[in-house]
């Protein structure tokens, strides 16, 4: 292990490094490329196979269509972060206490309600304000959950019940779990350094307060614009392989193995996890499982899937190591896992 961590630090200024920025473009210049080769290759080929490249572009629209105005809005959000919200703001307001900063990150969904897209480039911008660690990552898995938005959505397709109340009190404890988990970790050895992730912040915000309040807001949009640019490469990746993976592994082949207390659980997570739903609309998806899936591998579906899908792992890597994108994979996982397995076997909802 410390053989791995001086081999890091030793390798970190080498040129020969690749960071995640350069790995993400060349896989989204490969995926674009082969998109195209196939595009072209499939005019020539069985009716069969043309109809799979079919259903991996309208797939790939779907999901690219419904999380851009999300990345937008989170984007901009995060312009106006950088330039009206200083350090002593998050200084003051933000506890010391490991356990009461990780439960107020937790609940920061409703003081920014974004949804897995957005929430990624606000969490970046947050931390670069000088956010704690455990907070950040108690808001980036519990905001996609915990905001109005998705609140009045899981209300209008479940109603006021188990499905409703268990998405929130779950979301939050497996967020604050999780965020205090990563408080025990240094800062530099869960993010990414500024260099790695190529993040600039404007040396004009928010250092210059008295600015005309037009030229600050133009200013937050531009920023917000270069986030736009520079998340959106990791979402067309991520959604290109939410929809390879649809076109390949179809959804009732997952939903086949939902016939267990434990392995239907699996079964929707995993689902949720390839399908890379949104979750301002995931509920009404969920709805459609009712007659099928227990209720914990349904309150699963709704709880994993807003914490971590394909696009938003691929995301995380504009702003975590490798090694805590894998955590903040795997922890989720395990702890929904097994909240869910108790309220299949020990609770009658």
């Amino acid at each position: 292990m410390a053989t791995t961590e001086k081999l890091e630090e030793a390798t970190a200024g080498s040129p020969l490094t690749t960071s995640p920025n350069s790995l993400i473009t060349r896989l989204l210049i490969a995926l674009i490329a082969a998109t195209v080769i196939v595009g072209v290759l499939s005019n020539f080929a069985p009716p069969e196979v043309r109809g799979r490249f079919a259903t991996f572009v309208t797939i790939f629209m779907g999901i690219f269509v419904e999380a851009v105005p999300f990345l937008v809005a989170g984007s901009i959000v995060s312009g106006l972060i950088e330039v009206y919200v200083g350090r002593q703001a998050i200084e003051r307001f933000v506890p010391r206490n490991p356990i009461a900063a990780a439960f107020v990150g937790s609940l920061l969904g409703f003081t920014f309600p974004v949804c897995e897209c957005g929430v990624v480039p606000v969490t970046r911008r947050l931390y670069q304000k000088g956010l704690p660690t455990s907070v950040g990552i108690a808001f980036l898995l519990s905001a996609p959950v915990v905001n109005p938005v998705v609140i009045l959505s899981t209300y209008t397709a479940f109603g006021w019940g188990p499905v409703l109340i268990g998405r929130l009190i779950f979301s939050i404890l497996i967020a604050f779990t999780v965020g205090i988990i990563f408080s025990l970790a240094k800062p530099q050895e869960v993010l990414l350094e500024t260099g790695d992730s190529r993040i600039e912040t404007s040396p004009s915000s928010p250092a210059a307060p008295h600015s005309p309040l037009l030229t600050r807001f133009w200013q937050a949009l531009a920023i917000g614009g270069d986030d736009f640019l520079d998340m959106g490469r990791y979402l067309i990746v991520g959604s290109m392989l939410a929809a390879l993976m649809q076109t390949i592994v179809p959804q009732a082949t997952l939903l086949a193995l939902g016939s267990g207390p434990i392995i239907s659980i699996i079964a929707l997570m995993v689902l949720a996890y390839v399908l890379s739903i949104c979750s301002t609309v995931d509920a009404f998806l969920a709805l459609s499982f009712v007659n099928t899936f227990t209720t914990g591998s349904i309150l699963g579906f709704l709880v994993f899937g807003p914490m971590v899908d394909i696009k938003s792992s691929l995301m995380f890597l504009s702003v975590f190591r490798r090694r805590t994108v894998a955590y903040l994979i795997l922890l989720p996982f395990l702890l929904t896992l097994l909240m869910m397995v108790i309220v299949n076997l020990n609770l009658n909802w």
